[in-house]
């Protein structure tokens, strides 16, 4: 830099420019200088693919026979395949030379500089891992599948055939409620729209919450939810005058009032011939979701051996059975009356907890903003309902979008809930998301992280949006919409009917090639509803209070959570996802018999505090969780008091 500044340096005569520039820099620090320039433009021009040629050998020891797998193509992904032929052809026969005019389509650009050596060749160490990248997104979008595997195959493999959905095509639109014409849809849709933003324009000047400045959209104050100080001191005054309670006797207190054990059935018929078998099904549950473990908790139980708790966890605790039971929870929950304060079961949220895994294993991945770059982590997405209630557990991985998930809890809900809106924070959202929920008769609505930077879109270029215009990109193709319309609807009563799971369907429909007309066609649809929502969100408070209060619930029962499974520190100590799906199951089964416990006796304290003559709001009854959890005790030794209840699993009747 020094030296291009004397160069070009107008004040010294073009003449002296050479002497003066090797006065002050002699020809030895020049040389280095120019060697670090081209140091460093090398770096920038290919310092990540050299970062993958270093792990080359490694890279060799699985992709020659990871190419010999049946690959199959779709339409216009055929130059890959004969890469990959080629790919094979060169290393069935090593002596063969790499072909001068082979395909290099697949290339990124930002690696073509790095593609040629010096002597113009093809560099097959770059060649090939750029073939293996292409691969993998390729079979992400669903351009390369594989005909035998559950997972890459093709996307119309994953839901109703063509005749399968001609069969079924008139009970799908009528379940879904969907017209059959697309104009009809989006005659509805348009409504909908029109009137999103008819009100957001009318609002905005008197807006408190956004405002528009220099074309963009800014937030005046926090979409947070403000709680009144009388809910905090009942939420207070709840809390303290809970009672003490082990967790063993909390749990047995709640079967005796809805009789959950009765659903803790063997697998298969088979007849356990155990002593204490009930005490020894809720010490595995409780062992489980603290994540104490067996032998943990054998020594914390003088008539209970490892060997007993094994075979329990073994037949009694399969994943259907703790569905049932997660099921009987729920429901009992929702007779309770101090349940219909916080919500009738039709709102529900989602959202991920982590937890470090000491194994690795496919789920385990690396999450340095809660785990640093040494310790792996897996993310427990939990479904929660408007009344605290959880109605779905999953092990997800923490790399992918939350989002991919959404619909699997929602459609899986094996309880008596029936939730028709649902919301998740950024990472629960995509814009195919929204589409699909719309289209499977869900009301999507995201709290959003960066809200004044979301794209709008018009639905057409004739509608007058005011001082909104500058939020909005060009209009959605509606002619594509009403094109794959029957398709679209062939993916959601796919979806409904659970032909194929739908966090793979989302997966691939995400990662879609831009030829992809259904993907795209699913893409603008959910650009509609989502700006309709947004319209809606930034002009309407009551729907932001429902949406943050939702949420709140969600964030209360991740504090239940820690507190409940307390063992290890919280890590699993496992890399078996069986084992890691049980004991996240019965942490889910352990924190919604606290939720019915705690409900009781809420009940119980409002009525004293009524009838001693103090006011008691519902509004603040609805903003007082009811997962206080200190008087819950999880740890010491159990079941040190006769129980109070005799065993009421059905096969001890029988």
């Amino acid at each position: 830099m020094d030296a291009t500044e004397i160069m070009v340096d107008a004040h010294i005569p073009v003449d002296d420019r050479t002497s003066t520039l090797f006065e002050k820099i002699n020809e030895e620090r020049l040389r280095d200088a120019l060697i670090s320039c081209r140091a460093f433009q090398r770096l920038e021009d290919r310092g990540f693919v050299d970062q993958l040629c270093d792990h080359y050998s490694a890279f060799r020891r699985y992709f020659p026979k990871f190419i010999t797998l049946n690959f199959e193509c779709s339409v216009g992904t055929e130059p890959l395949l004969e890469a990959i032929k080629l790919a094979r052809s060169l290393d069935a026969d090593s002596k063969k030379r790499f072909p001068s005019d082979a395909s290099c389509a697949f290339v990124p650009a930002a690696w073509l500089k790095a593609l040629s050596k010096m002597d113009g060749s093809i560099d097959r160490r770059v060649w090939e891992i750029a073939l293996a990248v292409a691969i993998r997104d390729a079979l992400r979008s669903g351009d390369l599948h594989l005909a035998r595997s559950r997972k890459h195959v093709s996307f119309w493999n994953l839901v109703y055939n063509e005749s399968k959905w001609e069969e079924q095509k008139p009970k799908a639109y009528a379940s879904l409620a969907l017209p059959l014409k697309p104009t009809d849809m989006l005659s509805k849709l348009r409504t909908e729209y029109t009137d999103a933003v008819t009100i957001a324009k009318t609002e905005l000047a008197a807006n408190s919450f956004v405002s528009i400045t220099d074309g963009k959209l800014h937030l005046k104050k926090a979409d947070a939810l403000k709680i009144p100080d009388s809910a905090k001191q009942l939420h207070h005054v709840i809390e303290t005058n809970m009672r003490h309670i082990r967790i063993e006797d909390l749990l047995q207190e709640v079967d005796q009032a809805c009789n959950f054990s009765r659903e803790f059935r063997p697998l298969g018929g088979y007849k356990p011939r155990i002593k204490n078998l009930y005490i020894t099904i809720l010490a595995n549950l409780i062992a489980q979701g603290t994540n104490l473990g067996i032998a943990a908790m054998a020594n914390s139980v003088d008539s209970l051996t490892a060997d007993m708790l094994q075979h329990v966890n073994q037949w009694f605790f399969g994943s259907e059975t703790q569905n049932t039971v997660n099921a009987v929870l729920v429901d009992y929950h929702r007779t309770l009356p101090l349940s219909s304060i916080y919500g009738a079961g039709e709102l529900s949220s989602s959202d991920g907890q982590r937890f470090g895994v000491q194994q690795s294993f496919l789920l385990a991945s690396f999450y340095p903003r809660y785990f640093g770059y040494y310790d792996r982590a897996i993310s427990l997405y939990t479904h929660t309902s408007d009344q605290y209630s959880v109605f779905s557990t999953q092990a997800i991985s923490c790399g992918p979008r939350e989002a991919l998930y959404v619909l699997d809890g929602l459609l899986n809900n094996q309880t008596t809930l029936n939730p028709r809106e649902h919301t998740t924070d950024t990472h629960g959202f995509t814009e195919q998301l929204f589409g699909l929920c719309y289209l499977l008769g869900f009301s999507f609505m995201p709290r959003l992280a960066d809200l004044p930077d979301q794209r709008l879109y018009k639905f057409d270029r004739n509608i007058d949006m005011g001082d909104l215009e500058p939020l909005f990109e060009a209009p959605v193709d509606l002619a594509l919409i009403r094109e794959q319309w029957d398709q679209l609807v062939r993916v959601a009563a796919s979806l409904k009917d659970k032909v194929a799971p739908a966090h793979v369907v989302l997966h691939r429909l995400v990662n879609a090639s831009p030829s992809d007309r259904v993907a795209k066609a699913l893409t603008a649809l959910g650009r509609l509803v989502k700006t309709a929502y947004l319209l809606r969100y930034i002009s309407d408070p009551a729907l932001r209070r429902k949406v943050q209060k939702q949420l709140n619930r969600g964030e209360s029962r991740h504090d239940l959570v820690k507190w409940l499974f307390f063992a290890n520190r919280g890590v699993f100590r496992t890399g078996d996802l069986d084992e890691i799906m049980n004991k996240a199951s019965c942490l889910s089964l352990l924190s919604n018999a606290v939720l019915v416990w705690n409900t009781i006796e809420m009940e119980k304290i409002i009525i004293k505090l009524r009838v001693s003559g103090q006011h008691v709001d519902d509004a603040d009854i609805a903003l007082s969780s009811p997962l206080p959890h200190r008087h819950v005790v999880p740890n010491g030794s159990y079941f040190n008091q006769p129980s109070q209840k005799q065993p009421s699993i059905l096969l001890l009747r029988e």
